[in-house]
């Protein structure tokens, strides 16, 4: 499998344990003390840095710093939309529209020909 492609695969399933462990404790453990949800965060981001440092690794070989990171960002989007309406029941906004947008622009930017910028 080519390494952007597994560094996507690692990169989307390290943001869904690292979306889990940042926002899930609201609804989750909200009747619980602050440092209990930190525990139970601080679990489930090891998932996170399980999958993410090996991605980025992978990904270095053949992507920027920049690169690795606008592509950080657009899956953490693309993962945080859906928790955020499905899992947090939170409404789908505008917004997010929006902000992809602005993730297309910074992917053109970052990943566009080195020689024209």
């Amino acid at each position: 499998m080519p390494a952007v492609l597994q560094t996507i695969g690692l990169l989307l399933l390290s943001n869904v344990f690292m979306t889990f462990a940042w926002y899930a404790h609201l609804r989750d453990l909200k009747a619980k003390p602050w440092w209990i949800a930190a525990i139970v965060s601080w679990g489930i981001a090891l998932f996170e840095y399980l999958l993410q440092v090996p991605a980025n690794r992978i990904g270095y070989q053949q992507l920027s710093l920049a690169q690795l990171k606008i592509l950080q960002e657009v899956i953490t989007l693309s993962v945080f939309v859906p928790f955020s309406v499905l899992y947090m029941g939170q409404p789908l906004r505008r917004d997010f529209l929006w902000a992809a947008l602005c993730l297309v622009g910074a992917v053109y930017f970052v990943f566009r020909d080195k020689g024209t910028g």
